[in-house]
């Protein structure tokens, strides 16, 4: 009797000590799919918060682009500049073709020819060899830096002046940030715009240089010195934008360069949608142009609201993302 009692004793023991564990592991099992649940929703929330939630209209073809993007590059009377920035740039893996906006009277030299091609021959790689070719203009407007080029070849273009120079690995990750927003521009240099209510009962736009972008932490254009953007926008400024915008920008060329202004408005205009400032490092090569000038930023105001008032609206979108390559940061 004893055994059989001591037996049934240990038999209820284990009973409870299983139920207890089966508890237990429900517990367990039920906290963690409540955790994951709760990270599955800050996930969601998070990527919202950051901004990246944008949709851009399908502007552009739902086909990939081809790989590799064209530079396309503005110089003015600056030789050695202009060949330091070839010299660089024809090292960029990326790099398909390169296009000179050449609008000076007298075209281009002989020797300056035969000294970017040795340079193009050097540095391409393998079968690949980078075409080089100049875009030469009778005209002298900053129209010409978006004049139509019929047969390229990428999709992808940068637009880049020839007193800056960003290192190939800052060009390589814009070029991937492109790829994910391809109907928007996507560059290195953040400018803004705000409204002047003290102005008139009118509203009126003021322009905003790098330190209202930083204190105000936002932005609503990137300077085509330095940005990505579709090769369709070249057809859509020489064709399709108006033409008032294009004569106010050859017309006040020594006072007001609005070229990239009236670029970023078409953009804009079309998409709906803001544009993508990447951080990078920029290395000025030249003497400052134009917009140490002063009056510079009231010049450009008055840019914005002929704009403005050219479009019937204003089509600029302010925006606070920043694409940053974290493999060269200390934090994410």
């Amino acid at each position: 009797m004893r055994g059989s009692t001591y037996s049934r004793r240990i038999l209820q023991r284990f009973r409870q000590i299983s139920i207890s564990a089966v508890g237990s592991i429900k517990i367990k099992l039920l906290l963690s799919c409540c955790i994951v649940f709760t990270l599955f929703i800050i996930a969601g929330r998070a990527s919202s918060f950051m901004g990246w939630h944008h949709h851009y209209p399908s502007l552009i073809p739902s086909s990939p682009p081809r790989k590799g993007y064209t530079i396309l590059i503005n110089t003015w009377k600056r030789y050695d500049l202009l060949k330091q920035s070839i010299v660089h740039y024809t090292t960029c893996t990326g790099v398909d073709s390169i296009h000179i906006v050449w609008s000076e009277p007298n075209p281009p030299s002989d020797s300056l020819h035969e000294f970017l091609r040795n340079v193009v021959r050097s540095n391409s790689k393998g079968d690949k060899v980078i075409e080089l070719r100049f875009d030469v203009n009778h005209e002298d407007s900053l129209n010409n830096r978006f004049k139509e080029i019929k047969d390229l070849k990428t999709d992808a273009l940068f637009s880049i002046d020839d007193d800056v120079v960003f290192p190939c690995a800052s060009v390589e990750f814009a070029f991937n940030v492109w790829q994910s927003a391809p109907a928007t521009m996507v560059g290195f240099v953040p400018r803004m715009h705000w409204v002047d209510k003290m102005k008139s009962s009118m509203e009126y736009y003021n322009y905003g240089g790098w330190w209202s972008v930083w204190w105000m932490g936002k932005y609503s254009m990137v300077l085509s010195k330095a940005a990505f953007f579709h090769k369709k926008y070249l057809d859509l400024y020489t064709n399709q934008m108006p033409a008032s915008i294009r004569d106010y920008v050859t017309r006040n060329r020594c006072l007001r360069n609005c070229e990239d202004i009236a670029m970023s408005f078409l953009v804009a205009n079309t998409t709906g949608a803001p544009p993508i400032w990447v951080k990078g490092r920029i290395f000025e090569i030249g003497s400052t142009g134009i917009s140490s000038l002063g009056g510079h930023s009231e010049r450009r105001s008055q840019c914005l609201n002929k704009f403005a008032a050219e479009y019937g609206h204003m089509p600029l979108v302010s925006t606070s993302v920043k694409a940053v390559d974290s493999r060269y940061i200390w934090f994410w």
